[in-house]
């Protein structure tokens, strides 16, 4: 009979914690935080994005002059200079940039990266491109 007594005490004493009604005042909270601070921070991760496309591009930079020192010229063909795209995220993979080399020459190359995605909503596919003198440019600002 004494442990009967002794449950029923403990379950009759409450326990400190937060309210329903609590809890979803701090995620609304939370919630217009995020929505203010996303506008200043989309600038950023277009950025952080675009890292893909200038490493990618010196990559196939890197491919090409060491294809023109073994022929003599540069190519135009990704698969020559042994140059994989991966996966873009249109088609399941994780790919911001679609990779293609616009013109080659025996005298130069210039190769683009273009983005798939647009960013930051405002209709404009970012693009950058490089060529034999390793300038890398930003042809279309996103």
């Amino acid at each position: 009979m004494r442990t009967r007594s002794i449950i029923k005490t403990k379950f009759k004493t409450r326990l400190a914690g937060f309210t329903l009604t609590e809890v979803l005042v701090v995620l609304i909270i939370i919630g217009i935080l995020v929505l203010l601070a996303l506008p200043s921070l989309m600038p950023l991760i277009s950025k952080a994005k675009s890292t893909e496309a200038k490493l990618q591009l010196q990559h196939v930079y890197t491919l090409e002059r060491s294809y023109f020192f073994e022929n003599s010229t540069y190519t135009n063909e990704l698969p020559s200079i042994s140059f994989e795209q991966q996966l873009l995220t249109t088609q399941g993979g994780q790919a911001n940039y679609k990779i293609e080399i616009i013109e080659a020459s025996p005298k130069g190359f210039r190769a683009r990266a273009t983005a798939v995605t647009d960013f930051d909503g405002d209709g404009v596919f970012n693009q950058w491109e490089i060529d034999q003198n390793k300038k890398l440019t930003e042809t279309v600002p996103d």
